[in-house]
């Protein structure tokens, strides 16, 4: 079995179905599916991997940092996935799959591997927790809603408090607001506009069969058709009956080469190319371009002064 820890695959194995018979099971002989597969058959599994002891953690930590033994990261990994399942439970708020939280999880489990410095007198876990929560932050924020809720430092960390700050699933009162913000270090406008965000939901633009039931009315029922209002349909005639005049009255004052020259490469079913009124006219192609970008400026001028 061949497990990259390292890279970004969201799928640390990738295996037959997880053996469960053993009480604790060999890193060796291990065979484990992604989280989404079977969740159930995953969490029991990598429930039964040892928990590695400060001294073996350190052994191996030092073999992947000083020696880049992969087989010492892939056991750091394996070995702390149980710690990225209870990490990404406290997630479940936020209506994802639970097996894509664990995934995201995971990645970030493995960049923090990648990153550990075994010198700097702390345990994996402690340096990790920061790499796992960004990467489930992360798939969070991309798929919690259609439209993002969070893209400021300030609104993501609004994002992931203001649930548990708020004393009550009720509307906050601006007091509340205010107490909100002095923690977390925002205003209270700020926290106002993201109680909203939360407390909105994707509305899709067509009408849904579910709409009745929950007395929505989607956005385009409150559209008009005006495609058959007959003072639209004036209003539309006399602006096309208007441009036509102008644009007569202003083609009309060019001399009678720009005129033909637009009308040939503009107005005719067969439109001249800038090469064929060249040698019609025997100067280039350029001098032709020319002449036609100038009689266009008389007309808008033109036309725009009518």
């Amino acid at each position: 079995m061949s497990v990259s820890p390292l890279s970004d695959n969201k799928a640390l194995v990738s295996a037959s179905s997880p053996s469960t018979s053993p009480a604790t099971l060999s890193l060796n002989t291990l065979s484990l599916n992604a989280p989404g597969v079977n969740l159930g058959a995953y969490i029991n599994t990598i429930s039964q991997i040892p928990i590695l002891t400060p001294e073996q953690e350190k052994e191996l930590a030092e073999r992947y940092f000083y020696d880049g033994d992969v087989e010492a990261a892939r056991e750091l990994v394996l070995s702390h996935l149980r710690f990225v399942v209870h990490i990404a439970r406290s997630y479940a708020g936020y209506g994802l799959p639970q097996g894509d939280l664990i995934q995201e999880g995971n990645v970030g489990l493995m960049k923090a591997v990648k990153r550990f410095d075994p010198t700097m007198g702390v345990r994996l876990v402690s340096f990790a927790v920061h790499w796992i929560k960004a990467e489930i932050h992360e798939f969070v924020i991309r798929n919690w809603r259609i439209v993002k809720v969070a893209t400021t430092k300030a609104q993501r960390k609004l994002f992931f408090n203001l649930r548990s700050l708020k004393k009550s699933s009720r509307k906050l009162t601006l007091q509340e607001a205010e107490d909100i913000a002095r923690d977390l270090n925002v205003t209270a406008a700020q926290v106002l506009e993201m109680e909203g965000r939360l407390t909105a939901y994707d509305a899709s633009f067509e009408a849904q069969a579910e709409d009745d039931e929950e007395g929505r009315v989607a956005p385009v029922m409150y559209l008009e058709d005006n495609r058959f209002d007959p003072a639209r349909e004036v209003e539309e005639a006399d602006w096309e009956d208007h441009s036509n005049r102008a644009l007569a009255s202003a083609m009309g004052k060019l001399d009678d080469r720009s005129r033909t020259i637009l009308k040939r490469r503009w107005l005719d079913d067969e439109k001249a190319t800038l090469h064929e009124l060249a040698a019609e006219y025997k100067v280039s192609a350029e001098r032709i371009r020319q002449l036609e970008k100038n009689a266009m400026d008389k007309i808008r001028t033109a036309m725009s002064a009518g």
